[in-house]
């Protein structure tokens, strides 16, 4: 009895003993771990890594910068799907501790003493929003007890709604998404709201392993995990079991959304990027900087259409060139023996086992598609290895039959190209059946044609290249702007960074330098004849006009919609050269990168398409100086305030005073454009340029059957370059075509560039009502001898209508009197063929 009462005795002293040591040594740890943890307060307004994201105009995204992708969300926009999930899979009592689950803990504990690993997990929701926000991630155990003490913090200064937010906006869960609103979006393409009860299991069981459990990389273990996960919550009271049977049964759909872009812009948002980082550094990538940009999301789309169609048609034009790759092996097994060995020669001599099994390996990872009764497993990884670029789809031909050929397509569907489809293709070379153009195994290129895409046709990656460029004259905003055939494809902007000669698209600005520096008028005659100027080394000039033909005298109007090289010249020697480029300096044109010699009439100068653009908009808008800009507001996070305090870019002010510099647009004021021309010479010169499409170069154009368009063409000497340029009062729209090569394009803009800018132009102003310029005050119209550009006499029939600067009107046309017709005739005064005839 006495020895029982001892040892109760002794156990309870031992009890005591080690709660008061437990006690002593959490107190210690406290007293000793305290001075150095965060402040837990700091998570009532942290501010997560935040990508930079940019905008059309009317806020639809063009482009996501940063490593982590991340939509952030409120508890309340969380599913209660996917709450419950995540408690059942990760912390089942969350709702119910304090920060900290003791069995938990002591179960981790067991397990790494007995097994030498965790396999249950220790950590609770709130322990690992200490350890992800607060703390670093090595394995130690002064960092879990750190971890502890903060979760214990933060359940006394947090709610639970809050931490669970926290927790989920967070979170890595896989193929670069972070937090469950991008995870929704990542692996289902839905908002988060719109999420299944097994795709929200699905999410929530993604941080255990999110590389290796995630439905893209494995969609057999994820099914798995999900199922557990699902089972979890039916054992937890969270689902039904009617509820829980019908969502292990379910299929797991991925739906990857490989482009977040809405608006395929890829050029403006690199623009844009590269603007943030040298304003923000490194920062721009994580603070959650919002760029919205002056792209008009419609006319994006129809740029980019437009230059995708015209590009693929010249390319077309110029024939077939083959498949991308020829007999690709169908199977795994067949492709290891054509796998390059270099490099791996100590592998392969260790044994034999090392091809045999890999070989083995290759065998079992067959795969069959509906339709064919063979392993495709190398084709679908080719295919899946594959990049679309721009509208062009990788397709593998798996075989021939007369004029049809079968096709594999990446999502692993069959599809039959007929004849119709091919034959583009197969006339350029003479080919008479579908195996003359591609054999079993090769790599093609399709894309959808048809109302609606109802169906493939054979294409290729065009070797030729171009760039659009859309602007408002009246401020200079880039409405649109394409630099090339696919961004994805090469990330070069052809729109900003090639510079090309425009040729004749050029001559314009010299027009305009004639008209108003030069008296000149549309009607003035210049003589198109040779000309032979000799050179710095010696060398002769003798520019041509590019139908190696002479016209004679002609009119500043006819030698412009003509495009004649040596009117140009002439006019441009008789303005003065040294005028001209002042002029153009004066619109923006950097006066060193223009010749100083009379070749600028013939546009030798090696310009942007953008900076082409930015001289047509300052006819457009009646010679006033614009700027060329893209981004309207920068803003971080949340904030609606504006950050960007940049310079607002000049306007357009027809109704301002002439001594006004700012004006006032809802609410921000804006430097008013300064004139560069007078009015009526833009004037003058806008409705030559019309002439360009009425019976000129732009003749293709007259399809949009609209009054008020005018455009210039230009082709650079040996068709290396395309241009058509052209304008209304509101749209200014630039097209370049050509080789990043500088090779020859061996076609002229008339058919390579024209038809770009009237496919975008009838697209943009669909619907929209012709409106010319106003006309000033000070135009008149006359009646002139087309001949001699000369006035003609009221009592003199006859001639054409011309319109003139009321203040620079040619002169009279003076009668030809010859004595020996007078003579004839037998009365005074009749002595001229005007006079008879």
């Amino acid at each position: 009895m006495k020895s029982t009462k001892r040892i109760i005795f002794h156990l309870f002293w031992l009890a005591v003993s080690v709660i008061a040591a437990v006690l002593l040594a959490v107190s210690g740890a406290a007293i000793y771990f305290m001075p150095s943890l965060p402040n837990v307060h700091a998570l009532e307004d942290y501010q997560l890594a935040m990508p930079l994201r940019v905008y059309t105009a009317d806020h639809k995204l063009i482009g996501e910068f940063g490593e982590q992708r991340r939509t952030l969300v409120t508890y309340n926009q969380i599913p209660t799907d996917m709450v419950d999930a995540f408690v059942s899979a990760e912390d089942q009592d969350f709702f119910h501790h304090d920060g900290v689950d003791p069995k938990g803990l002591a179960r981790a504990a067991l397990q790494l003493a007995h097994r030498g690993q965790i396999v249950s997990g220790g950590s609770t929701i709130t322990m690992q929003v200490a350890r992800n926000y607060l703390l670093t991630l090595d394995q130690t155990f002064a960092r879990k007890i750190r971890e502890i003490m903060l979760s214990l913090q933060m359940e006394r200064i947090l709610t639970k709604q809050q931490i669970f937010e926290l927790y989920a906006n967070k979170i890595y869960l896989g193929q670069g998404a972070y937090g469950v609103s991008t995870a929704a979006e990542v692996y289902f393409g839905k908002p988060l709201s719109k999420l299944t009860l097994p795709e929200a299991a699905t999410i929530a069981g993604l941080p255990k392993a999110p590389s290796t459990l995630n439905p893209i990389t494995d969609p057999e273990r994820s099914l798995i995990r999900r199922n557990w996960v699902l089972l979890r919550m039916r054992d937890l009271g969270y689902i039904t079991d009617q509820q829980y049977k019908s969502a292990v049964e379910a299929p797991i759909h991925v739906q990857r959304a490989h482009n977040i872009a809405q608006v395929k812009a890829g050029y403006v948002a690199e623009m844009a990027r590269e603007f943030a980082v040298s304003r923000f550094g490194s920062a721009a990538y994580t603070n959650g900087y919002t760029i919205t940009t002056t792209l008009d999301s419609k006319k994006q789309n129809d740029a980019r259409s437009a230059l995708i169609d015209g590009l693929m048609a010249y390319d077309e034009r110029h024939g077939w060139r083959g498949p991308e790759r020829t007999q690709i092996p169908a199977t795994l097994a067949e492709a290891q023996n054509t796998v390059d060995r270099r490099g791996l020669e100590q592998e392969l001599s260790a044994s034999p086992d090392v091809e045999r099994t890999a070989r083995q390996a290759a065998e079992r990872s067959s795969t069959h598609v509906q339709g064919l009764n063979f392993d495709v497993s190398n084709w679908v990884k080719v295919l899946s290895n594959t990049p679309a670029i721009g509208p062009l789809q990788p397709a593998i031909v798996v075989d021939t039959q007369g004029r049809n050929m079968r096709i594999l397509l990446a999502n692993g569907e069959l599809e039959t190209l007929d004849w119709s489809d091919l034959r583009w293709a197969a006339r350029a070379r003479g080919y008479s059946s579908a195996a003359q153009l591609a054999s079993r195994g090769d790599l093609i290129r399709v894309m959808h044609e048809g109302d609606n895409n109802a169906h493939w046709r054979l294409s290729q990656i065009p070797r030729v290249e171009g760039a659009i460029v859309v602007l408002n004259p009246d401020n200079g905003a880039i409405l649109a702007l394409q630099g090339g055939f696919s961004f994805d494809h090469s990330h070069f902007n052809r729109a900003t960074q090639a510079r090309r000669q425009p040729g004749s698209s050029f001559k314009p600005f010299i027009y305009l330098s004639a008209l108003s520096q030069g008296h000149m008028t549309p009607a003035t005659v210049i003589n198109d004849a040779p000309i032979v100027q000799n050179q710095a080394d010696g060398k002769a000039w003798r520019p041509q006009n590019d139908t190696l033909t002479f016209s004679g005298p002609t009119r500043l109007r006819v030698g412009l919609y003509e495009s004649r090289n040596l009117v140009a010249i002439r006019a441009l020697s008789m303005t003065g050269l040294d005028k001209t480029l002042n002029l153009l300096e004066q619109m923006g044109f950097n006066r060193s990168q223009l010749p100083n010699g009379l070749s600028l009439a013939l546009g030798s100068a090696s310009l942007s398409p953008l900076e082409m653009a930015r001289g047509y908009a300052e006819i457009a808008n009646g010679g006033y100086n614009v700027i060329p800009w893209y981004i309207s507001s920068i803003t971080r996070g949340d904030n609606p305030k504006n950050i960007l305090e940049e310079p607002a870019a000049p306007v357009v002010c027809t109704q301002c005073a002439p001594d006004q510099t700012t004006v006032n647009i809802n609410g921000r004021l804006y430097p008013v454009a300064k004139r560069i021309a007078d009015p009526a010479s833009v004037y003058l010169l806008q409705d030559m340029m019309k002439d360009v499409i009425r019976k000129g170069t732009g003749r293709y154009a007259r399809a949009l059957n609209r009054p008020d368009l005018a455009a210039k063409t230009g082709t650079s000497n040996d068709e290396r370059d395309a241009w058509f340029a052209g304008f209304n009062t509101h749209l200014v729209a630039t097209v370049w075509v050509g080789m990043d090569n500088n090779a020859s394009l061996h076609e002229y803009a008339a058919r390579a560039a024209v038809p770009i800018w009237t496919q975008f132009m009838g697209s943009a102003l669909k619907g929209v009502p012709a409106e010319e310029s106003p006309r000033p005050d000070n135009i008149v119209t006359l009646r002139i001898d087309p001949r001699t550009g000369l006035r003609l006499p009221d009592n003199v029939p006859g001639g054409i209508q011309e319109i003139f600067d009321a203040n620079n009107t040619p002169a009279y046309q003076q009668p030809a009197v010859q004595p020996k017709l007078e003579d004839q005739s037998g009365s005074q005064g009749t002595g001229s063929y005007d006079a008879i005839f």
